[in-house]
């Protein structure tokens, strides 16, 4: 029996290169286009790709609190590889809550902390909200699955939740907040929480079963008040 043997095919071959051209062409496709995208490297490092993630604002936010930089490093020692030679991600971890006035630097610091996590070496699946806008995504509403959000929210394996205090006070708020909280406690997630509120304030607005668990599942900092913006508008 003959084995019948063929040699290897080139593109332009038997007039390859001409048929891929004209399906190119006919899908408005420009051949130089696909050239050019094979040969770029990869578009994206892992910096890269946190940044695009991130408010404008806060992209070149650097964390240089010292009691920051302890949680950053942290939670970069608890980061684990999921397989041999992989890259370590962010698990779980300690949280940290950030208190002061209005513009002190809480939000700058709490970017900042996730990027000094990147740039460490140490992957971070993660998301950042308002507590406004929270509430607000969290809402029960037609065509809205609340509660798988809320689910979501509270697996994030690293969570910002910005300006906790400054939504209007009720108890369904505090009935999310402590649903949210609580599964973060119990998990272990590591969580940055800013607050406008003085930290004696946040039992009065939170209630006693979210304020119990913020004590032991975070480390308070307290931070001087100054507002950061209008000095550096007045500078």
């Amino acid at each position: 029996m003959r084995t019948r043997t063929r040699d290897p095919q080139t593109l332009g071959n038997d007039g390859t290169l001409a048929r891929m051209a004209r399906i190119l062409a006919a899908r408005n496709i420009d051949p130089a286009a696909v050239a050019a995208l094979a040969d770029e490297p990869e578009p994206f490092s892992p910096l890269d790709a946190l940044l695009a993630g991130m408010p404008q604002r806060y992209r070149s936010a650097v964390a240089d609190h010292p009691q920051v930089l302890t949680w950053v490093r942290d939670v970069a020692q608890e980061a684990v590889a999921p397989s041999l030679g992989a890259r370590r991600q962010v698990t779980t971890g300690p949280s940290l809550l950030m208190a002061g006035v209005v513009g002190a630097g809480k939000t700058h610091q709490a970017y900042g902390a996730v990027r000094q996590l990147v740039q460490s070496g140490v992957g971070v699946r993660w998301r950042a909200t308002t507590a406004a806008d929270l509430y607000a995504d969290l809402r029960p509403r037609a065509g809205v699955d609340s509660e798988r959000e809320l689910a979501a929210v509270s697996r994030c394996p690293l969570l910002i939740i910005d300006d906790l205090g400054a939504a209007k006070a009720s108890e369904w708020v505090e009935e999310v907040t402590y649903r949210l909280i609580n599964r973060r406690y119990n998990h272990m997630l590591p969580t940055l929480i800013t607050t406008n509120l003085a930290i004696k304030d946040l039992r009065a607005y939170l209630g006693d079963r979210v304020t119990s668990r913020l004590a032991q599942m975070t480390t308070r900092v307290e931070f001087e008040p100054v507002d950061r913006r209008r000095h550096r508008t007045a500078a």
